[in-house]
């Protein structure tokens, strides 16, 4: 099976050269661009098979030399330590190119959209959405990505109902897409006289941001309302109507921005998260169809799966669906995410070569 996968990198590899070689090719800009970007992205794995090739000539020759003549002793136990270390490294290279060829996400280089709500909890529930908001601006920061929050419904007592962000940069998507999903946290809330410890939740939604190509709206599909921007307790944020709501008809899905100074950064925000709502929903309706054939531990992100909890009495984090818990929860909450990341982009691949897909 792998020397199958094998002789295609090879050949594919070998196939770029000769094309990329042509003058003709050379000639078409377009199509140079297109042979160059596949022979870039082919060769980390091309790479891992010049490795593999090394390691089976080291292997034959190893075994070679112990089966034809009677070397000294301390000889064939150094073939027979030169033979285990080759087999171990194309054991270990014949993983590292097939998780190579796997078929990256399409989206992973995106820009992002993160949605937070606040859940079960009350007012907890809106300070633990407030928590999560400033754990992903730092972990955003770390990354070097850019972040602004494009809409919010804050409470009176420092949390949030609802926060939506953009954060932008490449790679983007890849870093965040494993959020998605209910966050719960177990503590003892500052309105709590008893020092019961409660249970609350937020839900968080990771979209890759979309262009107008891949999501057309028929602006006859889209009910426009405007209207006067209002904080939190019904505090006027401005004196003008300049905060917009899109209501998309065929799907029922409402956007409202308040955030921004006028009415068309408004419209134009709005319409960003909106596009971005509906390409979600292309998308679960994609992963529903491919549920049966890849049944991915990781999960799709659904906003109903119970993805991590926050225990601030033991100062752990678990998430759920890796089992994995890391006894650092300030640390967490201060950005450091990759952890969780590594390990669920890592049982994500597993599963993917599991599936065979």
């Amino acid at each position: 099976m792998i020397e199958k996968l094998i002789t295609e990198i090879e050949d594919k590899y070998d196939g770029l050269n000769r094309e990329l070689s042509d003058p003709q090719v050379m000639n078409n800009r377009q199509r140079y661009a297109e042979l160059a970007k596949a022979h870039s992205d082919l060769q980390p794995a091309y790479d891992l098979v010049r490795r593999y090739r090394e390691s089976e000539k080291s292997l034959a020759e190893a075994e070679e030399m112990l089966a034809g003549g009677q070397p000294e002793p301390e000889m064939r136990e150094f073939l027979r330590e030169e033979a285990a270390t080759a087999r171990d490294s194309l054991e270990k290279l014949a993983e590292d190119i097939r998780v190579a060829m796997l078929e990256p996400d399409p989206n992973d280089e995106r820009d992002i959209i993160i949605e937070i709500r606040a859940g079960a909890g009350g007012d907890e529930a809106s300070l633990f959405a407030a928590e999560l908001l400033r754990m992903y601006l730092k972990h955003a920061e770390q990354k070097r990505f850019g972040a602004k929050i494009l809409s919010s419904s804050p409470t009176e007592m420092g949390g949030f109902k609802e926060v939506i962000v953009e954060v932008s940069g490449k790679g983007a998507y890849s870093v965040f897409k494993y959020e998605g999903g209910v966050h719960r946290v177990q503590r003892i809330p500052v309105t709590e006289s008893g020092g019961r410890i409660h249970t609350s939740t937020a839900t968080v939604a990771v979209m890759p941001e979309v262009e107008d190509v891949e999501i057309e709206i028929d602006p006859a599909d889209v009910r426009v309302d405007i209207f006067r921007s209002s904080g939190p307790g019904g505090q006027s944020v401005n004196t003008t109507d300049s905060a917009v709501r899109l209501t998309h008809m065929p799907t029922g899905l409402v956007v409202s921005m308040q955030d921004e100074k006028s009415q068309l950064q408004n419209k134009v925000a709005a319409m960003k998260v909106l596009r971005a709502r509906l390409y979600e929903m292309k998308m679960a309706e994609q992963q529903k169809e491919l549920a049966d054939a890849r049944k991915s531990m990781v999960g799709t992100g659904d906003r109903s799966q119970k993805i991590r909890t926050y225990n601030f009495p033991q100062g752990r984090v678990t998430d759920h669906r890796i089992g994995l818990t890391l006894h650092k929860l300030d640390a967490v909450l201060q950005g450091d995410l990759d952890e969780f990341t590594e390990s669920l982009a890592a049982q994500d691949r597993a599963e993917q070569l599991k599936a065979g897909v």
